[in-house]
């Protein structure tokens, strides 16, 4: 449902990616694993049609996200949670859109409560939230139009443990119940335990991909990740 196709994104002479190709399949969560400024949010904004690759291609169910239909209702994306206007609350953001999405308002009731925010705390303006709860809404908007697929950058960022415990549910059960989930992240603890699948990125190249058993092979996964991360380093020294 979502495929990277030997994707190359250049800034001048910096290569942000490099023949990059992955999939994510539909009833799975795929871990995009690497550290700050490895390229992952490069590919999530190619993958989101904020950027033009400057090669490959980058699909969702099948096109390019620019040209789907009421994308929506078919994607949802959470690529910066801070990114939301700070003097609405939390209620009418999302009121907004299920309005542009032609969607009932009670959908609105329905997302606030899947993400754990309540009543009052979707009363208040945006500005007063903590990143937590900015995180929460993030994903409330990403959820709103019932989509197939979900892109989500950093969604842990700003959580406490129990409200990464609470992501890592919610993930895992929209995974099971059909939906495609790519989880961008620099955590691997919590990547490795709700993906399906791990994409490992440094230095805008692919460094490994693979179930958790098949990257690891016996060894700690962090270790293994570590050695891929200072290889890339090395190599492009």
């Amino acid at each position: 449902m979502i495929e990277f196709d030997h994707v190359s994104k250049f800034y001048k002479d910096v290569k942000a990616l490099d023949d990059v190709s992955f999939t994510v399949e539909a009833g799975s969560v795929t871990g995009f694993l690497g550290p700050n400024g490895a390229g992952k949010s490069t590919a999530i904004r190619i993958l989101a049609g904020l950027s033009r690759p400057t090669s490959g291609s980058a699909t969702v169910l099948g096109r390019p996200y620019i040209e789907l239909d009421c994308p929506g209702s078919l994607v949802g994306l959470l690529l910066d949670a801070g990114a939301q206007h700070p003097g609405r609350t939390g209620r009418e953001i999302l009121t907004l859109s299920a309005i542009l999405l032609g969607l009932p308002r009670s959908r609105v009731g329905e997302v606030l409560d899947m993400v754990g925010l309540t009543a009052r705390e979707s009363r208040q303006t945006v500005g007063g939230y903590s990143l937590g709860m900015r995180q929460r809404l993030g994903l409330a908007h990403a959820l709103l139009g019932r989509p197939e697929v979900l892109i989500l950058d950093e969604p842990a960022n700003g959580l406490d443990p129990q409200g990464i415990r609470w992501m890592r549910e919610l993930l895992r059960g929209l995974a099971d119940s059909g939906h495609a989930v790519l989880l961008s992240s620099h955590l691997l603890h919590e990547v490795e335990r709700v993906a399906d699948r791990i994409v490992m990125i440094g230095r805008g190249r692919i460094l490994a991909q693979g179930t958790v058993d098949e990257l690891g092979q016996g060894r700690d996964l962090e270790q293994v990740f570590l050695e891929l991360t200072a290889n890339a380093d090395r190599s492009a020294a």
